[in-house]
């Protein structure tokens, strides 16, 4: 039995040990921890090693490049008014930038002043003018990050230009251009579109357009030029006054008659545009030569995957273990075109020549990331035999190919 003194003890020690006992409870906190597990991690870098094939060593077989006697530097050139060299990004828009060069060296040339136009806002209308085609044709129309100088041209006439400074593409602190995301997303929306059969036209561009202005930004409808507001079309007009129609493009092929306009058949000339005169090469080189001693640049694409072409070297040349000089002509530039040795990869802008050991060397602005790699930065140095043998077509004012517009056939 539990006398009264013995309840009296024990309610006693549980009011006043209580407090004691509670405040020797433990309390835990809480971190955030990234979770790892080193030996499984081991287990799956030794998994994927064993998966791995061994990496093969790869080596191009190339020229020795210290052995070519090219021009040094780009003070040894006679040199077209032309913007400093910039760069196109991680993207596809080299015909854009040569021929926006060209241009801004057209506008020089013929009036004096010194421009700075934007790029981006002609690629973004092209993009939507090659998803029209694609869903007009049913998918039979290219849709590639690539195109053609006279596309510039066309794409002007319908939309204008605008200054660089009015839209750039890039967004606030982007410093490089970036589309393969932008580009990957388009593709895969209209391959869908395709997939599908869903051919709104309409709407199916609303998305191309929503898309690009994600990543790019909407191209603005206006333009403050001198304190004058004006459209892209009014810029065009008004501030460059550059003749469109005053500029030919020029090609050299075998395959269409000479003399005739005629298709250059490459992808990037995705809309199949048959307005290229076709010439001789003999023709084709001496128009390139004549415009570029009389003051006038040219936009000029072509092949630049050669073993004589290197960004580090900053030269294109044709080394004689693959053909001699003296066996470049119209025939072995068209077999490497037909058995597609010969690609359309690449727009330049040819802006002033160079005379070494009776031969020409021609100083190319590009805007590829291959040509920031040497000792002239944005810049390249291509022999004559070069544009003779993989160049495709040039563009350049009438007026400098005068003597092969006068033998086109009507």
């Amino acid at each position: 039995m539990i006398t009264w003194r013995w309840q009296f003890t024990l309610a006693f020690i549980a009011v006043v040990a209580l407090p004691a006992f509670s405040q020797m409870e433990r309390r835990d906190k809480g971190v955030f921890v990234t979770p790892h597990n080193e030996f499984m991690d081991s287990l799956k870098a030794e998994a994927a090693r064993f998966r791995t094939a061994p990496a093969v060593s790869r080596k191009d077989f190339r020229p020795d490049f210290s052995l070519v006697d090219a021009p040094r530097s780009i003070r040894e050139y006679t040199q077209v008014w032309h913007q400093p060299p910039v760069s196109q990004g991680l993207s596809g828009m080299c015909w854009c930038f040569s021929t926006t060069s060209f241009f801004e060296s057209e506008v020089q040339r013929l009036s004096g002043k010194k421009v700075r136009l934007s790029e981006l806002h002609t690629v973004y209308w092209e993009y939507v003018e090659k998803a029209r085609r694609f869903l007009e044709e049913r998918g039979h129309s290219a849709f590639g990050e690539g195109s053609e100088a006279n596309a510039v041209t066309r794409i002007w006439k319908k939309y204008g230009v605008l200054p660089l400074d009015a839209y750039s593409g890039k967004k606030s602190g982007q410093k490089v251009h970036d589309h393969e995301k932008m580009y990957a997303e388009m593709k895969a929306y209209l391959d869908a579109v395709e997939r599908d059969q869903a051919w709104d036209v309409e709407g199916a561009l609303a998305t191309i357009r929503s898309i690009m202005n994600h990543y790019i930004g909407e191209p603005p409808t206006t333009c403050v030029v001198d304190g004058k507001t004006m459209t892209p079309k009014q810029y065009l007009s008004d501030v460059l006054r550059l003749q469109l129609d005053d500029y030919v493009d020029v090609m050299s092929s075998m395959q269409q008659p000479y003399f005739s306009m005629a298709e250059l058949e490459v992808p990037d000339n995705w809309w199949h545009s048959k307005e290229y005169l076709n010439v001789p090469l003999d023709d084709f080189m001496n128009t390139v030569k004549g415009a570029i001693k009389a003051g006038y640049s040219v936009c000029i694409g072509g092949d630049v995957s050669e073993a004589g072409y290197e960004g580090h070297a900053g030269v294109g040349f044709v080394p004689s273990f693959d053909i001699p000089s003296a066996f470049i002509d119209e025939n072995a530039r068209q077999f490497r075109f037909s058995n597609a040795t010969t690609q359309d990869d690449h727009g330049i802008h040819l802006v002033g020549y160079a005379m070494k050991n009776d031969k020409e060397w021609f100083l190319i602005k590009d805007s590829a990331a291959g040509s920031r790699n040497n000792t002239h930065p944005g810049y390249y140095f291509y022999h004559e035999d070069y544009v003779k043998l993989k160049m495709l077509s040039f563009m350049v004012h009438r007026s400098a190919a005068e003597e092969i517009m006068k033998k086109l056939k009507s």
